[in-house]
Order: C-alpha cells, then structure tokens, then sequence
C-alpha cells in the first residue's frame, strides 16, 4: 500500500485542485510502479506560511518581499 504526502503552502489551493493532486499522483503510482489504486494513500498537508520558511525567511515574509517589488 503506497502512501504519498504532499506538502503545500496554505495559499488557496481549491478543493478541485486537491482532488486534480490526489488524483494525478495515484495515476502515476499505478503507470509507473503498477500500484493498485484502490490501496494507494495520498495525504496533502497544508502548511502556514509562517511555518515554512526558506533562505532564512518566512513564506509570509518573502510573499510580502515579491508584493512590494516593481
């Protein structure tokens, strides 16, 4: 039983992308690897973006950083 998790900001992604997501990775795990789809988990966490930061900054602060650039 293949298990997938993704992980995203928390910026508005829809329900219909989500479900475009599960749907996408569970048809990849059954072309590639053969996996029955019916046993295959696809977790999607979403994650603050001031809980995930890169280059020593917040989502949130870089996302403020690129609004306010011309």
């Amino acid at each position: 039983m293949p298990l997938v998790n993704i992980r995203i900001t928390r910026e508005g992604v829809s329900a219909k992308q989500k479900q475009q997501l599960i749907a996408g990775v569970t048809q990849l795990l059954v072309d590639v690897l053969g996996k029955n789809p019916a046993t295959t988990v696809v977790i999607i966490d979403e994650v603050d973006t001031d809980n995930w930061g890169i280059g020593g900054q917040t989502i949130t602060m870089q996302r403020a950083i690129e609004k306010n650039q011309p």
